[in-house]
């Protein structure tokens, strides 16, 4: 297996559960800033030009949610759950993720870290206003929900688990509110414990190079 990625959000999570599976992989780290995920030899195996991307034989895997499902049910790990009710919940918490959390908590993501990073010009005050109001929206339905739970599906971690907390190593850098929700503080501290979600991203000396 081949796996494209940059050190960004949604690579994060993709790269984590691979650590975490202790799955052999062949990484390519791909420079967005030198636009190596636009190159005709990348866009024949992604042609959305985004990262990460899968390749695992013949098949060619985009999306960071997808990748995190074929590498859990590759490896057979309770990551992604046998019973076809968590299996639903799992994708439930990506969905939801995907349209809010992971939305908003991008935002903030992009204005304070990317932006600053590539030369964008300084962090939109209203983007980031409106983007703080929403994840905490968000994050306090997230609050409520951990209250009385371990991880998202109780007492089981799942793939769930990496996907929704991705944006969150980087809250204090990029201002979001995470200390008004202590019980999404408490969750993110037990991933923290996992050496694969605090150092997800393999040592570069070891890549391949994209022709």
């Amino acid at each position: 297996m081949q796996l494209y990625y940059s050190e960004t959000l949604a690579p994060r999570k993709a790269c984590a559960v691979a650590r975490y599976l202790g799955i052999q992989i062949e990484y390519t780290y791909l420079d967005l800033s030198k636009g190596e995920h636009l190159k005709p030899a990348y866009l024949t195996v992604n042609p959305n030009g985004k990262v990460p991307c899968l390749v695992d034989g013949q098949a060619s895997i985009w999306e960071a949610d997808a990748i995190i499902c074929h590498l859990a049910q590759r490896a057979q790990s309770p990551l992604w759950p046998k019973e076809p009710e968590r299996q639903t919940d799992v994708l439930r918490w990506l969905s939801w993720n995907s349209q809010h959390f992971y939305r908003h908590g991008g935002t903030l993501y992009f204005e304070h870290l990317i932006k600053p990073a590539i030369g964008l010009g300084a962090p939109d005050s209203a983007n980031i206003a409106e983007a703080q109001r929403w994840f905490g929206k968000h994050a306090a339905v997230l609050d409520r929900h951990l209250t009385d739970r371990t991880w998202l599906l109780g007492d089981q971690m799942s793939i769930a688990d990496f996907s929704v907390a991705v944006t969150l190593p980087y809250a204090s850098r990029a201002a979001m509110p995470l200390d008004e929700f202590p019980n999404v503080a408490r969750w993110h501290e037990q991933l923290n414990e996992l050496e694969a979600w605090r150092n997800p991203f393999p040592s570069r000396s070891t890549e391949a190079a994209l022709v």
